[in-house]
């Protein structure tokens, strides 16, 4: 294969060296073609790999090595050369032998009177920028239909909701939004509230109230508030909240009429009253073990000042072992409805960590049920070897321990349980003969005596 210089000398010698090397550097294939349209010459310029296929091209009728959609443009552009004109460029797909289908740019000249000079430019990088430019394209338009879709929802969910529902910006707390049901509980219209700052939409006595609940929510403390709209002269309910949105806070303020929230009956007031009296703790959470409500006793228990301390917080973060206890306690609750007497402990957030034993009962709340939990606290004493809780004596203890604690310490405690047991076997036949019970266990005396100390067996008597 020649290069694109050679080629161009070859075929007409006058030619400027200066040209040759800007034909050269500007095309990627030179072709030489006749009047009939054959190949004569082929010459692929550096930036082309080096292939056999390209100098397959070389006496083949140039139609024959297009693509059928191709074949259109020849005529067209090798009439316009043998006119004496350089011909308008023409995009051109060759089918290469091992390459496949390359597209080129070519344009045409007259090189002399039987031949024709088609210089052509590779637009493979082209047509791959081309097809990510249609891919983004394609991938820019399914998701503007998405957020399309999720922009309609949102706003049939924001009209038809009975909840007022405000949505605010800015230092002022101005409303950018609000959907009918909120115009409706203020007395006015939505465009009317448009833009106005949020105080100026409740009644002076509600200032204060207003303003206690934003400190709340900036906080990220959970807070509800009656307030009196300043066109109304019936409270509603309001319960806030703050996200990000853009860079900027938002606030969102949902409320609704005060009267809708049902007084509790006499009954379940007194319920209420035990339950914040009860020495044991008491704690109330929904199926993900976020707790919904606790009495004081549970908030001394994990060294909380109040229940807003814990309200949103998970259970496991103060009952059980981490990814154990719980676990089994929410199983049964499902399967049986109630777990009774389950032993495990529980952790306060300044390291105390003391035994206790819960009862939990699984109770329907909506279209989700909820849980309640008693844990009361065992007598104070110091937690086993590792960590553990338990020191079990029997093997019913042991089996009780599976599923509630490692694997590591089931099998520590049984071999604690063995070795005791068969101290005590060996000081029985020996009718409490100290000596006599080391050499029946293959131990020295004085390892023996550490074990008596170990297990508390240093006033054992024989039975």
């Amino acid at each position: 294969m020649t290069s694109a210089n050679a080629t161009i000398r070859a075929l007409d010698g006058g030619i400027d060296p200066l040209a040759s090397r800007i034909v050269a550097a500007f095309t990627d294939l030179v072709l030489v073609v006749d009047r009939k349209g054959t190949i004569a010459e082929v010459s692929a310029g550096p930036a082309l790999e080096a292939h056999p296929g390209w100098s397959k091209l070389a006496g083949q009728p140039w139609v024959d090595v297009m693509t059928p959609e191709s074949r259109g443009k020849v005529e067209p552009l090798l009439h316009e050369a043998l006119a004496g004109n350089t011909s308008r460029s023409r995009e051109i797909n060759l089918e290469v032998e091992g390459l496949g289908e390359i597209p080129f740019r070519f344009t045409g000249a007259m090189l002399s009177d039987d031949r024709i000079l088609v210089l052509g430019v590779d637009l493979r990088s082209v047509a791959q920028l081309q097809q990510r430019m249609v891919s983004a394209q394609q991938a820019m338009e399914l998701e503007y239909e998405r957020v399309r879709q999720s922009e309609a929802q949102y706003r049939v969910l924001f009209h038809v909701c009975r909840e007022g529902v405000l949505i605010a910006q800015g230092p002022r707390h101005a409303v950018v939004e609000a959907n009918p049901a909120a115009a409706s509980l203020l007395g006015t219209t939505p465009a009317a509230i448009q833009g106005r700052p949020l105080p100026e939409l409740f009644d002076p006595s509600s200032q204060e109230i207003l303003s206690a609940l934003l400190v709340s929510v900036k906080s990220r403390s959970p807070a509800e508030a009656h307030l009196l709209p300043r066109r109304q002269t019936s409270e509603v309910c309001a319960s806030a909240t703050m996200f990000r949105q853009s860079g900027s806070v938002v606030l969102l303020l949902r409320f609704w009429p005060a009267d809708d929230v049902a007084a509790p009956s006499e009954r379940d007031a007194r319920v209420l009253e035990v339950l914040e009296a009860m020495p044991d703790a008491f704690v109330v959470t929904g199926e993900d073990l976020r707790i919904l409500g606790a009495n004081p006793s549970f908030c001394e228990l994990v060294q909380q000042a109040s229940e807003a301390q814990v309200t949103g917080e998970s259970l496991e973060r103060w009952l059980g072992r981490p990814g154990v206890d719980l676990n089994i306690i929410v199983s049964n609750l499902r399967e049986h409805g109630q777990v009774r007497s389950f032993s495990t402990i529980v952790r306060g957030d300044f390291g105390l960590e003391q035994e206790a034993t819960v009862a939990a009962v699984s109770a329907p709340y909506g279209q989700h049920p909820c849980f309640g939990f008693t844990i009361r606290p065992s007598a104070s004493r110091a937690l086993g070897r590792s960590g553990s809780a338990f020191s079990p004596r029997s093997a019913e203890q042991l089996q009780e321990l599976v599923g509630r604690v490692s694997l590591k310490e089931i099998v520590q405690e049984t071999s604690d349980l063995i070795e005791r047991l068969c101290i005590e076997v060996a000081l029985d036949i020996s009718s409490n003969n100290r000596a006599a019970a080391a050499q029946l266990l293959g131990l020295s005396r004085q390892s023996l005596y550490t074990k008596l100390r170990r297990y508390g067996l240093e006033e054992f008597q024989p039975s």
